[in-house]
């Protein structure tokens, strides 16, 4: 019981840490763009 609590926190951390990645990401790409796109 343990163990399978320790495996299903450690996957939830990793897929938390997966998600703040993919957010930082596209929080990049939004800067870069409104960056370009005002430049006209």
């Amino acid at each position: 019981m343990n163990e399978t609590l320790r495996q299903a926190v450690e996957l939830l951390g990793q897929g938390m840490l997966g998600i703040f990645v993919v957010l930082g990401l596209i929080a990049l790409l939004v800067v870069l763009m409104q960056k370009l796109s005002g430049k006209r």
